[in-house]
């Protein structure tokens, strides 16, 4: 099982807009649902048919407008049922005085306080109206008595109103309610990924990226690698339970939702801050990076001038993090990748025995198409003798897809077991 955290695939959310100047950040709002994958539905009332039309909803949702309690066009005449049932998420944006009310007296003489009524869905307010009005007694004890009931409350922003009054009663960004949103369902489906996905419970560490080889303080040794796998990697290990920490080199690429992420620049750095995380406790270790095969023996205080045609540098090896790591008493599962030039499957073959690593996946990055920089990646993937486990070819795909393969490759190693071979 696999859970896609970076996206809200199949989300049903109906957003009810009520009469108020606020009505206008709605169709942001929406758009911005939208924007985050779910599939959005609007519910009006008359009186926010007075600031902003329908026909501007249903272009943005991509559905039509619902506004009518006893829909001729809906199965049995009974659209409110059908909606409530259809329903992830009710969000009310915004949430007038009146409509508050109503959902706390459960008046039901519309579509939108009937759809309340018999949705078994979460229900989330946004309240916005005058400050006054915010303040006032009955308002708040509604909104006691909905926050009782189980419905959400979003509390409004203070600042200048429509009216020339400032104070409470502003409806917050639609960016950020949409943000809230999203949140919501991300942390569902993790709650339901840490319980059964494929990685559950487990502690991933992986490297990824370049390592920076100083020379002086201005110049150092590197390569080609974006990062985009390892950071591809450490996504879908998130999105299958695990908890994930992610030793990034120098990249400039966004950290994943929900990975801790911990900066290095040097191999040394890099082998440093795994042996930290290995005392920690990790479950798989990942090793994407690139790690640089040699630094400079001897660091240049200052910037080195120009002084001739020729410049000579003395290199020593750099430690080999995977082996190292895979060396360890308590060594966790270890998974390593190959990227090469030429005879790739061979070279990947020797560094899965010589490393004593449990996988290895291994690409040809001389292929323009799949290369360092590229979005799309294809991969073989080898197994320790041990596991009986056959070699895979991930053809090519995005760097996410092969990603996701990976997790399963990983999942499938850890929960083999070797005696159902000697079965058969």
């Amino acid at each position: 099982m696999s859970f896609d955290l970076s996206v809200i695939p199949n989300k049903n959310i109906i957003v009810g807009i009520t009469g108020g100047i606020a009505a206008y950040k709605s169709a942001i709002l929406v758009r911005r649902l939208k924007d985050a994958g779910f599939n959005v539905r609007v519910v009006m009332t008359e009186g926010a048919q007075a600031f902003i039309t329908p026909l501007t909803f249903q272009a943005l949702s991509g559905n039509p407008v619902h506004t009518q309690l006893l829909d001729p066009e809906a199965e049995a005449g009974m659209g409110h049922i059908e909606l409530a049932r259809w329903a992830d998420l009710v969000l009310i944006a915004p949430a007038s005085c009146d409509t508050l009310a109503k959902f706390a007296a459960g008046l039901a003489d519309d579509l939108l306080s009937t759809l309340y009524l018999a949705t078994s869905a979460p229900v989330w307010v946004a309240p916005a109206m005058n400050q006054q009005m915010w303040a006032a007694k009955a308002t708040q004890r509604n909104l006691v008595t909905l926050v009782d009931d189980g419905v959400h409350v979003i509390m409004p922003e203070s600042g200048s109103q429509a009216c020339g009054d400032v104070g409470l009663g502003r409806m917050p960004e639609p960016e950020e309610l949409a943000r809230q949103v999203t949140d919501y369902f991300h942390k569902a489906q993790r709650a339901i990924a840490e319980k059964f996905g494929l990685l559950a419970s487990k502690h991933v560490v992986i490297t990824a990226g370049p390592t920076r080889e100083a020379i002086d303080p201005v110049r150092y040794i590197s390569n080609h690698s974006t990062g985009k796998m390892g950071f591809a990697l450490a996504a879908a290990c998130y999105a299958a339970g695990a908890k994930v920490t992610l030793i990034a080199g120098p990249v400039s690429l966004d950290t994943p939702n929900g990975v801790r992420r911990i900066n290095v620049s040097s191999a040394v750095q890099m082998l440093d801050t795994s042996m930290q995380l290995l005392d920690e406790g990790c479950d798989v270790f990942i090793a994407t990076a690139a790690v640089a095969d040699y630094r400079v023996a001897e660091v240049a205080e200052h910037k080195i001038k120009k002084s001739g045609d020729e410049l000579d540098i003395a290199l020593i090896k750099n430690p080999d993090i995977v082996a190292t790591i895979a060396q360890q008493d308590k060594r966790p599962f270890m998974v390593g990748f190959a990227a090469e030039t030429r005879n790739v499957e061979e070279y990947a073959a020797g560094k899965l025995v010589a490393k004593k690593l449990d996988m290895i996946a291994c690409n040809d990055v001389s292929r323009a198409d799949i290369g360092f920089a590229s979005d799309e990646n294809a991969m073989t993937v080898f197994f320790a003798e041990g596991y009986h486990l056959p070699k895979r070819d991930l053809e090519k795909a995005s760097k996410q897809e092969i990603a996701q393969q990976l997790v399963e490759a990983i999942h499938d190693a850890l929960h083999h077991d070797p005696a159902q071979d000697e079965a058969f």
